[in-house]
Formats: C-alpha cells, sequence, structure tokens
C-alpha cells in the first residue's frame, strides 16, 4: 500500500548530484532529505548533525534498517548532475546518491511494510573511519540503530555484495642524510631508497580468500609520495603511503602485522625508518543467514558476491546487526570521472528493495 506515487529516478538521482556534498560539507544536503522525509507523518524523523534518520514505528515483529551516506570524494570536473543515454552522470552518482534517491522514494511510497523499517542518511562515509557519522550515531543515540538485520545501499549493480574487505592506510618513512645534489656521495638519498620498497610492493600477491562461497581478493597500493628538501640538496626523509583491502578472516592488527613482514629487511633503525599505522577499519564476513537477507539474495535473482572494499556494512557486524550491500550503480565506476548510474539499476534496487520490505514480495507501485 503507498500514498505517494513512485518518482522519476533519474530525475531525483540528478537533483541530488547537484546538491554538492563532499565530505564534511553535507549539511544542505542534509538539510533536503530532512525536510522531505519531515513531510510524512508515518516516520519519526531525528536529524543529529548532518545524520538524519527516520523511522517507521508499527509494532511488527521485525526491523531493517536501510542506510546510504551523503557525502561524496572531491569532484573532478563533474560536480553537476546531468541525464544523457538513460543515465545520470555527475559527482555521486554511482556511489551512493542513485542509492539515496531510490531510499528517499521507498521511503514515502511505503506507509505498510510487512517489517518496521529505519531509513539511515548519514554523513563523512568517505573520508577517516573516526569521523564517519554512523559512528557518531551509535555513540550519541544507539536506539535509533537497533535493527533486527541492515542493508546498505551501496553500489552493487543491484544485486547482493555480501562483507567486506577491511582497510587499513599506512605510511612508511625511510630516512636518508642530506647533502649537496653536485656531491651525492657525500649524503644518503632518502628517496632513490624507495626503489626496493616500491619493487616489493609491485610484485606483492594478496591472498584470495572464499568465505561462504564469496571470494575476497587482496589489495596493496602505494597511494601517496611525498619527500625533498629543494631542487639542489639530497633527501634526508621521504614518506610512502600506502593501502591495504585485506579479507574479512583477518583483522586489521593481523593485516598490519603482515604488511610489516614486508618491509622486513628494508628499513634501518639508525636512518629513522619506520612503518606508522595512520587509520584501519576491520572487514566483516558475509553473513546472510539472517531471514531478511536471505531474502534479499533471493529477490535479487543473483548468487552473492563478495564486497571488495569496506563499507558500513563492518559496523553494523561489530555492533551485532548482520548486514549487506545492495543498491544502485556499478561499484566499478564509483569514483571514476565518468561516474554514472543508469534508469535501469535505480529502478531494479527500487523493485528489490520494495519487495522486501513488502509480505509476498510485491514491490510497491508494482502490478
Amino acid at each position: 500500500m503507498t500514498s505517494v506515487a513512485p518518482r522519476d529516478l533519474l530525475e531525483s538521482t540528478a537533483e541530488l548530484v547537484s546538491i554538492p556534498s563532499v565530505s564534511r560539507h553535507e549539511s544542505v544536503l542534509a538539510d533536503r532529505v530532512a525536510t522531505q522525509l519531515l513531510r510524512h507523518p508515518w516516520l519519526e524523523v531525528t536529524r543529529i548533525g548532518d545524520n538524519v534518520v527516520a523511522r517507521t514505528a508499527l509494532g511488527r515483529a521485525q526491523r531493517l534498517l536501510v542506510a546510504g551516506h551523503l557525502d561524496t570524494v572531491p569532484p573532478a570536473d563533474n560536480e553537476t548532475g546531468r541525464i544523457a543515454d538513460g543515465a545520470v552522470w555527475g559527482l555521486g552518482a554511482c556511489d551512493m546518491k542513485g542509492g539515496v534517491a531510490v531510499i528517499l522514494d521507498l521511503a514515502e511510497a511505503c506507509t505498510e511494510p510487512a517489517v518496521d523499517v529505519t531509513w539511515c542518511l548519514y554523513a563523512r562515509e568517505e573520508i577517516e573511519r573516526d569521523e564517519n557519522g554512523l559512528l557518531e550515531l551509535w555513540e550519541a543515540r544507539p536506539d535509533l540503530l537497533e535493527a533486527d538485520a541492515a542493508v546498505l545501499c551501496e553500489p552493487s549493480d543491484a544485486r547482493v555484495e555480501a562483507g567486506c574487505q577491511g582497510s587499513l592506510r599506512a605510511e612508511i618513512h625511510l630516512g636518508g642524510v642530506r647533502a649537496h645534489s653536485a656531491r651525492p656521495a657525500q649524503g644518503r638519498n632518502a628517496i632513490h631508497r624507495l626503489a626496493p620498497v616500491l619493487d616489493r610492493l609491485s610484485r606483492w600477491r594478496g591472498r584470495n580468500v572464499e568465505i561462504d562461497g564469496c571470494d575476497f581478493d587482496e589489495q596493496l597500493q602505494a597511494v601517496f609520495v611525498s619527500g625533498g628538501v629543494a631542487g639542489n640538496v639530497v633527501p634526508d626523509h621521504v614518506v610512502l603511503s600506502v593501502n591495504h583491502r585485506f579479507a574479512p578472516d583477518r583483522d586489521s592488527a593481523a593485516a598490519y602485522g603482515a604488511l610489516l613482514e614486508l618491509t622486513e629487511g628494508l628499513l634501518e633503525e639508525a636512518l629513522g625508518d619506520r612503518v606508522v599505522l595512520v587509520d584501519a577499519a576491520d572487514g566483516a564476513p558475509p553473513g546472510l543467514g539472517h531471514p531478511l537477507l536471505a531474502a534479499l539474495v533471493e529477490l535479487s535473482g543473483y548468487s552473492p558476491r563478495a564486497k571488495l572494499g569496506w563499507t558500513d556494512v563492518a559496523t553494523m557486524w561489530a555492533h551485532g546487526v548482520p548486514a549487506t550491500n545492495f543498491g544502485p550503480g556499478d561499484p566499478l565506476l564509483a569514483h571514476h570521472p565518468d561516474e554514472h548510474v543508469t534508469r535501469t539499476s535505480l529502478e531494479r534496487a527500487r523493485v528489490v528493495l520494495g519487495a522486501l520490505l513488502y509480505e509476498g514480495g510485491q514491490a510497491p507501485g508494482q502490478p
């Protein structure tokens, strides 16, 4: 049963894309989301910072939390949403304003679902873990996030991507000795010392770990380099930043230990060499045993696959709530300059999630 006709999801997504919301600057979009949700008397709406939570209170036997983040990565000349070729193009279209559009559409269309629903739109997912808006909600109002199961509307091409990889960022600091660049033998070039480190990283082959039929491929990449003193000085310090995506059979401490093992024999204590852990977040196993999540897999029509990347499925898992990823958009287009999401993917995500919310798999607005 619905009270509002389904919206045109291309138009809704394009509107959301055109509201800038780079991490830490989500307030205007949070205003827009809160205003829309407050129109509906069947929803109890709470805003904490730039996080907006809307809940039904129908006394159902189970509660499903459906969540999406409001923020985007910085733009790449793709700030404005545009509709072309049956898709919305622009920053965040895929990751994950298409998912937010589906959430908002279902929140106002589903007035009598078979389960109680918590709709959660939160800030700062794309940056450091300790700033995550979902963590802010868990700390301030954990009661708002109580649920039997959760769906994160991360881009997954409208199929279930189960669990998620863990993620850590570390800095490899290498020292040297300054000298005049015309007489380099009098010094030790810290930047040159990166060569064997980069060689070892480039030859590294991560594990492939199968968990509950889902294959998690590990990755390790150098992502930043900083160093240098002046154009005529042999540098005495360099920092290499690396990002490691690890399978959820390990925690971040074990993954960090593996990174330290990789650098063995390359660091010199006398030069101040060291590896510094900057940020880490554990992953989550597939965890599809809950009936609501098992039903989502069946409704999707596809076998689940592993989520290659970190998502807040791990946050929900850490708080005892089984969760999975399911949303519109090709995950390979996330953070891409040509980021876009198709009408087909948006509408399929709406139909499948709507079917999950209603008894008998009947999606709102569908024959």
